[in-house]
């Protein structure tokens, strides 16, 4: 009876708040569940992951996709301080859609708080969203509340090793909008941005090849974390050894090249005669570059090379057969005016004995 009451009052409690308090399954929610912006304001709203710890239940896994209201607009996404440090989707805005879709999960699992922890460290990621500005009008065409929820295509896994899905109670979150402006434009992303000044973590770049990925391509396997405003993007670029010295990778025209589907990225020269590079790139654009030399039992000349080596040798054998033919018609040429010289002296010495 205690815990059927219990559970009950965790419903009630659950319905006012939208919160997930009491649950017997795995829950996505949105933190702060509600909350009040001035117009043209911004707030930071939290994905947040729960798991049924008296059940000992791990999620590893979350293929997620929110939705908002027309009548807010997502400003940028941030997984500087995500409890996830692998990503098949890194969160990706959709205006068209009003959608924000993701797909991330952590090895061996989120199993809950840690115990002693006193901080709510479940963040999948932080959502920052900004109230109607001035310029949409002010008054009634813009509803005084706007609403954030997770869809019910919304996925969690269990760290079970079968890729199980877990129950899971999806809990959104709502925004009173207010139809006039404070004392003060609020922004805290804003002033986050303008604060961090520390480099994204160091990291380093794994090489990588399979016969059964990218048709056995070389590819290239990096991440890095940011835990101030997160990272932003990545770029790489493959800096020709023959050029090693003379290149100049940090110059502003330097041909970095955004990366698409990090933290995987198929190499260009296959052939590994290149310095990779990999630089990663902060909200506040901070960066960090790791350098990847690839071992020179693993160069092969590539096609470019094969020509470039293949004429210069074909130009050192012509070279060579030049001199030889030059060498030769010099040595015949003076052979020919010795043998003309001797002939001269044998005449000479001939005409003297007749006299």
């Amino acid at each position: 009876m205690l815990n059927s009451a219990r559970f009950l009052v965790g419903i009630f409690l659950g319905s006012i708040f939208l919160i997930p308090l009491y649950s017997e399954a795995a829950s996505l929610y949105i933190d702060p569940a509600i909350s009040t912006l001035n117009r043209g304001d911004s707030a930071k709203m939290v994905l947040r992951l729960d798991t049924d710890e008296a059940a000992e239940e791990c999620v590893n896994a979350v293929d997620g996709v929110v939705t908002y209201s027309d009548n807010i607009e997502p400003v940028d996404v941030s997984i500087g301080n995500s409890i996830f440090n692998m990503w098949v989707e890194r969160p990706v805005i959709n205006k068209e859609n009003k959608t924000i879709t993701f797909a991330g999960g952590i090895p061996n699992g989120y199993c809950g708080r840690v115990q002693g922890d006193p901080r709510l460290t479940n963040i999948i990621a932080e959502i920052v969203f900004r109230s109607p500005g001035f310029s949409v009008g002010a008054g009634s065409n813009v509803e005084n509340t706007a609403t954030v929820d997770f869809t019910s295509s919304s996925t969690a896994y269990l760290n079970d090793g079968f890729g199980t899905k877990a129950d899971l109670n999806l809990y959104g979150a709502k925004i009173e909008l207010n139809k006039s402006a404070g004392a003060t434009m609020i922004n805290p992303w804003k002033d986050e941005i303008e604060a961090d000044d520390i480099l994204p973590e160091k990291f380093s770049i794994s090489l990588q090849k399979d016969d059964k990925a990218f048709s056995g391509k070389y590819y290239i396997v990096f991440s890095t974390t940011d835990k101030q405003t997160g990272i932003d993007h990545y770029e790489v670029m493959e800096e020709p050894l023959t050029q090693f010295g003379s290149f100049q990778w940090g110059r502003a025209d330097a041909p970095w090249l955004m990366v698409k589907q990090p933290p995987v990225h198929v190499l260009k020269d296959q052939s590994l005669n290149s310095i990779i590079r990999v630089k990663a790139i902060d909200k506040a654009g901070n960066e960090y570059i790791a350098t990847y030399i690839p071992d020179d039992s693993l160069r092969t000349f590539s096609r470019s090379e094969f020509l470039v080596y293949g004429f210069g040798i074909a130009g050192l054998i012509i070279i060579i057969i030049v001199g030889l033919a030059v060498f030769t018609y010099v040595k015949k040429k003076r052979r020919s005016k010795t043998d003309d010289r001797v002939d001269i002296e044998d005449d000479s010495d001939a005409n003297n004995l007749e006299e």
